[in-house]
């Protein structure tokens, strides 16, 4: 599986940014899919996780209510909305294929796409 993630740019605080991520391989529909965020310094973070069929999404707290994860299997293509954005949202974004439940962990990467949210 090879991800093609983009959408990321400058932003103030308030405003929204759509990231997508376009995978290549018939085996797309099979996997949970997942958006992980690594800010300078810090650990890289699992951020939301959408289950093969869409049925299941996980959310790391500090972006619920804010952010929706969802995926268009047709089109192999999963999404990031992030609304409200605050600048400790601040991040290289990635995007991943094959995403263990509850572990969080990943099989496939994307390359990162910057997002950066000033106050």
């Amino acid at each position: 599986v090879q991800l093609q993630a983009s959408g990321g740019g400058l932003v103030q605080a308030g405003d929204s940014l759509r990231l997508s991520c376009a995978a290549s391989g018939r085996t797309f529909g099979n996997y949970a899919m997942g958006w992980f965020r690594q800010a300078p310094g810090k650990e890289r973070e699992c951020v939301a996780v959408i289950s093969w069929s869409g049925a299941s999404r996980y959310y790391v707290d500090s972006v619920k209510g804010r952010f929706t994860i969802s995926r268009d299997n047709a089109k192999t293509t999963v999404f990031l909305q992030m609304n409200s954005l605050k600048p400790e949202d601040t991040a290289m974004y990635y995007c991943a294929a094959d995403v263990g439940w509850n572990t969080w962990r990943a099989t496939y990467w994307g390359q990162g796409t910057q997002v950066t949210v000033s106050s």
